[in-house]
C-alpha cells in the first residue's frame, strides 16, 4: 500500500530552474535513504542525487553545484531543486526511497512513476 509520487516537472528554458517533489504515502513505518534518478529512452537509468536519513547528500558529477536534494522527514517528502538547467538534463525523473511498510520487518526500495523534465527554448 505504500507508494511514491513525483510532481513538479515541466518545460523550462536553458538556465532556468525547477523544483521536483516526491511524497511517500501509505502505512509507512520508516524511511531511510531517498534518491532521484533520471532516464531517457534507450539509455540506462542514472542516479542523480541521494540523501540519507541524517541529511548527508551525494550527487552525480554532471549536476554537482547545480542541483540540491533535500528532505522533510515529518512530511515524508524529498525534493530536488534544479538550477542552471541544461538541455542535457531533460529526462524522466524518478523518485526512489527505501521504505519500511507497517507490518514488514525490513526496508525495501520503492519507485515512483516519474515526472518529465524538458529543458528547451
Amino acid at each position: 500500500q505504500v507508494q511514491l509520487a513525483e510532481s513538479g516537472g515541466g518545460l523550462v528554458q536553458p538556465g532556468g530552474s525547477l523544483r521536483l517533489s516526491c511524497v511517500a504515502s501509505g502505512d509507512i513505518f520508516g524511511i531511510k535513504s531517498m534518491r532521484w534518478y533520471r532516464q531517457n529512452p534507450g539509455k540506462q537509468r542514472e542516479l542523480v542525487a541521494s540523501i540519507t536519513t541524517d541529511g548527508s547528500t551525494d550527487y552525480a558529477d554532471s549536476v554537482k553545484g547545480r542541483f540540491t536534494i533535500s528532505r522533510d522527514n515529518a512530511e515524508n517528502m524529498v525534493y530536488l531543486q534544479m538550477n542552471s538547467l541544461k538541455p542535457e538534463d531533460s529526462a524522466v525523473y524518478l523518485c526512489n526511497a527505501d521504505l519500511r511498510p507497517v507490518g514488514e520487518l525490513g526496508y525495501y526500495a520503492h519507485w515512483g512513476l516519474g515526472t518529465q523534465v524538458t529543458v528547451s527554448s
